[in-house]
Formats: C-alpha cells, structure tokens, sequence
C-alpha cells in the first residue's frame, strides 16, 4: 500500500461539495485525513462535525484554529465534542494567524505568540485528561476547573509554524507540525532540523501543498495553483517576509507590487515555472501523483493536498479529480 497523504478541503468548495468529497475520499485507504481552515470563512468544529458524519475512517484535523478568537478550554470542549462524534479521529491543529485577522476581525491583541502557543498547548493537554487544572503563565490562567466532557487523555495536537521559533515550540510541547509554503530546499533543511531536535519518535512533520488538478485541462490547473500562491504571498506580511528571504526574493516583492496594484491576473506574470514547481502540485493526475512522490522523498510524513479545484465549462468547481488522485 502507497504512503498516505491528507487533503485540506481549502475555502472555495461549498458544504454540500464538501460532503461529497469527503465521502467518496474515505473510501480510499490512501487517504490519512482531511483537514478544514478556518480564516474568515466556515467556522471549523461544525464543518469536520457535518464531515464526520459522512465519514467513517479518515482522521478530521482543524488546519487551523488560531489561538487568539478562542480560549484554552473553548478549544479543548470543539476537540472533545468532534473526537467524540468521529469516534476518536480528531486531531486538533493550531496556530496563531495573522496580526491583520487577529486584530482587525477578532479586535485582539497580537502578542506573544511564541508564549501563548507553548501554554494554550500546555493546557489544553491538561483539560483532555478530565481532571481538575490548575494552570497559570503568561496569557493563559485556568484555576480548579474540569471540563464536564471527556473523550481521549492523548488527543493529538498539531501547531503550524512558519518561522524558526514557533517550529522550536512545535517539536518541545505539540505531537506535531504543519508547515506551509517553503521550497523543496527549504523544508528539507527544516525536516533534518526537527529530527534532530525532537526525541518523539511519533512526532508528525505535516506539510500543506497548494493543489490544483485537471485532466481535461492540466494548463488551467497550474494557472488555478499560480493564482493561489500569489494570493498567499501578497495578502498579509508572513509569508512574503518568509520567501523574501529565499533564492526568490525579487520575483517574490514583484508579485506582492503588483498584486496590490494591480491584481492577481498581473502578479502571476512573475511566476516562473522553476517557482511553481517549487511551492505547488498541479496538472493532470498523473503530473500530480508524479509531484506527490517528489515531495514526500524530501521526508514529510503526512503531504496535505491543499485543494484549488478549477472551473468547468457552467462555471462549477470540479473537485471530483481530486478524488482519483492517490490511489
């Protein structure tokens, strides 16, 4: 049997063709999990609780929760309710956002992430247990309360980090990290980094691919892909700072210009295909499975297919190639 991969079903399918994917995809035993974001969009525990109940296998994942709009013990009550509802296949993914969504929708303050991370991951572990916590640092103070509900001591936690330092936080406290949006060189000196640092041997190195997929037109698919990692790299400053930094820096600041002057249609001009080979997945099955292997011979353990579905002919998203990816 293949490797497993995941899919994160991204924010353009509708909850109706997210039911239906996720459906069809469990069948597959290639499939480890599916994965569901959370920004301005879907609120996540009631889109993976409405997945888990046309699903029986695959692992449900918050990719992510940001550790700012809910508190410790509002997290840990959405992951017991979902493990409870999927019998036990929850895994819960955090991370801290932006500054621009942290402040500019919730109306919080942007501090200390590093710091609040290590304790929202700290003591959520200790509210999974089903015994009273005390817990006191910095941005979190808990005093002698027990959650009411319970479903497994061991529910894992996964933090996405995108710099060093929240990286460090990952492998010291979480049972995971998801990365995204590094270059194949990049993220192989990452992977050797935690394996060097971390002594948990289950620990998981999760990385979310941007993907997009058609057979009838592989073209349109990395058109779709182009289109989307311009959009990551132009709205909001931590990932542009990041790839600034990498062989790509000039194409990088020509795509954050232009795009905020002009549009995603004239950033993409600065997408080579060097660069699109080295952030994204994308053309027909087969040229996606091709990349799926390149990826994962770099050392990930769980590839999560960040889904970008094309248009057809009427203008509807046609996801269902995804679903004969992997098999």
């Amino acid at each position: 049997m293949k490797e497993k991969i995941g899919y994160s079903i991204g924010s353009l399918l509708k909850l109706r063709e997210i039911l239906d994917f996720t459906s069809i995809v469990d069948k597959n035993e290639n499939i480890h999990s599916i994965w569901a974001p959370e920004s301005w969009g879907k609120e996540v525990f009631s889109t993976l609780g409405a997945i888990s109940q046309v699903t029986n296998r695959v692992k449900l994942g918050t990719s992510i929760v940001n550790i700012y709009s809910r508190t410790p013990a509002t997290i840990g009550m959405g992951g017991i309710t979902l493990d409870t509802l999927s019998n036990k296949r929850a895994i819960l993914g955090l991370g801290s956002s932006t500054s621009v969504l942290v402040e500019n929708l919730h109306g919080i303050k942007f501090e200390k992430p590093l710091i609040r991370m290590k304790e929202y991951v700290q003591s959520i572990k200790l509210l999974l247990r089903s015994k009273k916590v005390n817990y006191h640092g910095q941005t979190v103070n808990i005093k002698n309360f027990k959650l009411l509900e319970h479903s497994r001591d061991d529910l894992p936690i996964y933090v996405a980090a995108v710099n060093p330092g929240m990286i460090n936080v990952a492998t010291k406290y979480s049972d995971g990290v998801i990365l995204y949006l590094k270059s194949k060189d990049e993220l192989k000196m990452v992977l050797e980094n935690i394996k060097f640092e971390n002594q948990n041997q289950d620990f998981v190195k999760a990385f979310v691919i941007i993907t997009s997929v058609s057979n009838k037109d592989p073209t349109k698919a990395a058109l779709r892909a182009a289109k989307t990692l311009a959009f990551y790299i132009s709205v909001g400053r931590i990932y542009y700072e990041s790839l600034i930094k990498t062989k790509y820096k000039s194409a990088v600041e020509r795509i954050y210009n232009d795009y905020n002057k002009y549009g995603v249609d004239e950033s993409i001009r600065n997408i080579t295909d060097e660069m699109l080979n080295d952030f994204v997945i994308a053309g027909s099955i087969n040229d996606c499975n091709s990349q799926i292997k390149r990826w994962k011979k770099i050392g990930i353990d769980l590839p999560i297919l960040q889904m970008n579905p094309v248009k057809d002919t009427n203008g509807n998203l046609n996801y269902k190639d995804f679903t004969e990816l992997w098999k």
